[in-house]
Order: structure tokens, then C-alpha cells, then sequence
């Protein structure tokens, strides 16, 4: 990659990058708006001195648009409806797996303004320059896995609101444009589309609870047909256990991307005040739309006309039938929440499109709007030719991202707490250049951000964190990890969860005991394999090589 350290009038507009002569009219389109940088890192000169209040308000609307709609919603349609749950179970089993994931990219986010590098960026230093390649692949196809539940939605909800006028592949055709003409405009467009249609949003899932509320009735009605379903209580667990996974995995996902979206804070903000508003910020709006998903799949359970919908349109017939009575101005309110399902799909279009970069330093060159062109054509052709199997998409597709982003937050946790503080930070000599004294924190905070003996708002702790990375490293390959410790972590985590996992494609041996139908704990055991491994491979992968 050519780069020019001299801002170059050819140079794309926010970084040093100049384009390939054959690749310049790729980047032309920046003259519009187009975002043009790509992985490159945001140095800490090019932000703000000071974080505001308005960053801060911008990241909250973009999370609550994107994850309070019906994405969210439409895993927790599924407790009753495909696992057998009542509504204590269901209630249970769901929102303390969803708030637990929550903690995951709550947690990622904070590396963002350290950084300024996107998530799988960061990666790199768990990972290496070549194991993020693999990685990279299994966040792409998790971003599509999403994009297709996304459209999929969309399109059964224009299609029931229409009374059938419109189609389900037109549906989903308006979500794929929606979200690729947002997304390819990058980072400060999407956050302010977010901003935006956040409000709305959640307003139109306020006036679901509203409709649905009325039917609550039949909840009784639905727990005592679950019942007579004659589960013993252990198959009970493993149904409880293996929709608790599709839960969890419906919130951490986000720990993919999460940095992505603070790359433009100051590097010394405060890791606290990133980590809770990530956390609230996903958290309250997915709650939100959770719980009133989950109690509308448990009154659909039994209630002939929502049953009927559900058959007919999936999950857009079951939100359409709900508001019928309002007429008008019920369909209003689901095309409101038609446009939620466009919030989360851009999201994944804008992250998915770095990890293409990271594959190889040729597709780098490429522009991040070509290859999330590329994506969202993918996702649109498997989104119509899987368009008549939504639950099977989301059954089967969210607990595998589940195991991976597990596997992930388990070593980053690992690499932080043992091998990232300034006992062990001597340990990474090839890393911080073969420097010899490591004693003399102070220096190395003073060429990360000279801004920091200036601000009130980082501490010693946050100042300490900045130091046991050398981020200017994020493209010097033979200057962090060489990814051998995370690559055969990795693969005993996969180990683990092939274990535990418990889909319709393979049950593992031990979810196997676990009742008549299985129970899923791949991710607890993929979290306990790689766990083990990582510490003992990575020390004496620091020792040999000293990255």
C-alpha cells in the first residue's frame, strides 16, 4: 500500500493514502460524501482534543436505532413459538442471556478511542496479521447471517402492512437499497441517519406494547398448551439453555464492531464512560423491544388469528396483525418499524466492509463503498432464496456467531488482564521496538497522547491502558503477536463448542445428555477450552518472539 506522509493533494481526503492511478476514480466519489478511508488507523492528532457531549449522544441514537427495532425483536419472537418456553421460562431464559451479552461489546467498544483502529483491527493484536484474515471471514459471513434475518423481516412486514399488493422480494429489496445507500456514506452519515430514526423507532415499538398488551389474555392460554406438551424438566433445561445462546448471541454479535463506531473520540477518554454508554446504550433499547417480542410469540402461541398471520407472513404478519384495529395509522407504525430493520442492516454493511480489507493488503487498496457494494448484493440473493426460512436463518446462524464472539472476548479478557499491564508490558519488547527500560510509564503515555497531562478526564488507570499498546503498530505485521497462542485457542474453543453446540445440522456429545432434545452450552465450553490454552501458549509465545 503507498502511503505519502506528506498529505499528498491525491491523498484520500483524512488520511495519507494515496490511490493506485487504475483505483482513483474509485475514490472520486469522496467528492459527494462517500467515506474513502478504510483500516487505517485514526490518529490521535486527527480527532478532537476533547470529547463532547454530542459524540457521545450521537453513539447512544445509533444504538438504540440499530438495536432497538424488529431485529432485535425478531429473535424474541422465538422462545415459545420454536423452543416450548412459557413465559416465565422464556422471560428468564432470554433477557439474562441478552444482558449478558451486552457486557461483550460494551467491553470491545473501550478500545476504540485507545486505538483509533476498528474492531478486527485490534485484532490483530490477539490474532496476528495473517490468524485476523480467518477471523475477518467469520465477521463477514456473521454480518450477512444478519443482513439476510434483516431483509427477510423487512419484506414479510411491507408484504403483510400491503395485504399481499406488494411482495415479500420487493421487501426485501427496499431494505438491501435503504441500507446500502446509508452505508456507503460512512461513519458521521450513518450516526446521523441513526440519530435521527432512533427516536421514531422506539416510539412505534411503544405503541406495539400498547396492541399487544390487549391480547395478554391468552397468555395463560399459551403456558397451559406448553405445558401439556409433556417436556420432562430436563428437556426443559436444554430448550431453556439453548435459547439462552441464541439470546446472548443477539447482543454480543456487536462486540465485531463495536470500536468502529469511536474511532473519532479522543484518545484519552474515559474507558468507563465508553464502556456504560455502549452498554446501556445496546442494553435499554434491546430489553425494550425483547420483552414485548417475547410476550407477543407467547400470545400468538394460542391465539388463532396471530397464529394464522404468523403462518402466513412470518414475523411481519405477527407484527401487521396486531395493529389491524388502528387501521391507517397502524400501518404507519409498522413502516416505522420497517425502517428499523434498515438500521441495523447498515450497520452490518458499514463494519463488514473493513473485515473484506483486512483479508489481504490488495483488497485494501480497494474502498470500503465498493466492497460494501459487494456485501449487500450477497446478502440481497441469499436473502431471496432464503426468504421462506427466517427461523431456521436465526436458529442456526446467531448461536455459531455466538461461539465465536465468545471464544474473542474470552482471549481479549485473557490478553488485557494477564499479559497488558505493566509487569508483563516488558514481555512485548519486539512490540515496543526492543525499548529496554520499561520502567518509565510516563514517557511512552507522552508519545501516545500528548494531550493526556492536559485533560480531566482520564485517570491514571485509563493512562496506564494507553500505554501496553503500541497502536502504532496496527500494520506492522512482524511487530505484533505472530497469533500462534490465539490461533490454537481458537481451535480448542471450537473444540469446546462443537462439544456443546446443539443445533439441527450436529448435537454435540454432551449437549446430547441434556434431555430428549439436547441443550446448547457450546459457548461455555468453547470460553472454558480456549481459556485454558491461551495463557500458557501466549507466555511462552512472548517470551520466543516478544510480540
Amino acid at each position: 500500500m503507498e502511503i505519502n506522509n506528506s498529505h499528498d493533494n491525491d491523498a484520500v481526503p483524512g488520511t495519507k493514502f494515496v490511490p493506485p492511478r487504475y483505483l482513483a476514480w474509485m475514490y472520486a466519489v469522496d467528492r459527494i460524501g462517500v467515506e474513502g478511508r478504510g483500516i487505517e488507523r485514526v490518529e490521535p492528532e486527527e480527532r478532537q482534543d476533547n470529547v463532547c457531549m454530542k459524540q457521545f449522544i450521537s453513539v447512544i441514537g445509533l444504538w438504540f436505532a440499530g438495536c432497538g427495532g424488529i431485529t432485535t425483536m425478531s429473535s424474541f419472537f422465538l422462545p415459545t413459538i420454536l423452543f416450548g418456553l412459557n413465559m416465565k421460562q422464556s422471560m428468564i431464559s432470554g433477557l439474562i442471556g441478552m444482558n449478558l451479552g451486552c457486557l461483550v461489546p460494551a467491553y470491545c467498544s473501550v478500545m476504540g478511542p485507545k486505538s483509533g483502529c476498528r474492531q478486527m483491527v485490534t485484532a490483530r493484536f490477539l490474532f496476528g496479521h495473517w490468524g485476523v484474515k480467518f477471523v475477518s471471514i467469520i465477521v463477514i459471513l456473521g454480518g450477512i447471517g444478519w443482513s439476510v434475518v434483516n431483509c427477510v423481516v423487512g419484506g414479510q412486514m411491507l408484504q403483510a402492512v400491503s395485504g399481499n399488493t406488494v411482495s415479500l422480494a420487493l421487501g426485501i429489496v427496499i431494505v438491501f437499497l435503504g441500507s446500502l445507500i446509508v452505508g456507503i456514506f460512512g461513519i458521521r452519515v450513518l450516526l446521523r441517519f441513526q440519530g435521527i430514526v432512533a427516536i421514531p423507532t422506539n416510539i412505534a415499538i411503544l405503541l406495539y406494547y400498547i396492541v399487544v398488551c390487549k391480547q395478554t389474555k391468552w397468555i395463560p392460554e399459551s403456558n397451559k398448551a406448553v405445558a401439556e406438551l409433556g417436556y420432562n424438566p430436563l428437556t426443559v433445561t436444554g430448550h431453556w439453555l439453548s435459547y439462552f445462546t441464541i439470546a446472548y448471541s443477539c447482543t454480543a454479535t456487536w462486540g465485531s464492531c463495536a470500536s468502529d463506531y469511536y474511532i473519532l473520540f479522543p484518545a484519552h477518554t474515559s474507558g468507563k464512560k465508553v464502556f456504560w454508554v455502549t452498554f446501556f446504550g445496546i442494553a435499554i433499547p434491546s430489553n425494550f423491544a425483547a420483552i414485548v417480542g417475547i410476550i407477543a410469540g407467547n400470545i400468538s402461541y394460542s391465539y388463532g388469528p396471530w397464529t394464522e398471520a404468523y403462518n402466513d407472513f412470518g414475523i411481519g404478519g405477527l407484527i401487521n396483525v396486531a395493529f389491524k384495529p388502528w387501521g391507517g395509522f397502524g400501518k404507519f407504525v409498522v413502516v416505522l418499524l420497517y425502517i428499523s430493520v434498515i438500521c441495523n442492516t447498515l450497520m452490518n454493511t458499514y463494519s463488514a466492509a473493513f473485515e473484506v480489507q483486512l483479508i489481504s493488503t490488495k483488497l485494501a487498496i480497494v474502498p470500503r463503498w465498493i466492497w460494501a457494494t459487494l456485501i449487500s448484493v450477497i446478502y440481497l440473493v441469499l436473502s431471496l432464496a432464503g426468504q421462506s426460512h427466517l427461523s431456521t436463518v436465526i436458529g442456526n446462524v446467531l448461536p455459531m456467531l455466538g461461539y465465536w464472539i465468545t471464544i474473542y472476548i474470552t482471549l481479549l479478557l485473557e490478553e488485557n488482564l494477564i499479559f497488558r499491564n505493566t509487569v508483563t508490558k516488558k514481555l512485548h519488547f519486539k512490540e515496543f521496538e526492543g525499548q529496554a527500560d520499561f520502567a518509565s510509564l510516563e514517557d511512552d503515555i507522552e508519545k501516545i497522547s500528548p494531550t493526556l497531562t492536559n485533560t480531566k478526564s482520564v485517570d491514571s488507570s485509563e493512562s496506564v491502558t494507553l500505554s501496553l499498546y503500541n497502536w502504532s503498530n496496527w500494520d506492522q505485521p512482524k511487530k505484533i503477536s505472530a497469533g500462534y497462542a490465539a490461533a490454537i485457542a481458537f481451535v480448542a474453543g471450537a473444540v469446546g463448542a462443537a462439544m456443546g453446540m446443539n443445533q439441527v445440522y450436529y448435537i454435540g456429545p454432551i449437549s446430547k445428555k441434556i434431555g430428549d432434545s439436547g441443550g446448547d452450552i457450546g459457548m461455555w465450553l468453547c470460553a472454558a477450552f480456549s481459556g485454558v490454552v491461551y495463557p500458557v501458549l501466549r507466555y511462552f509465545e512472548l517470551k520466543r518472539w516478544g510480540r
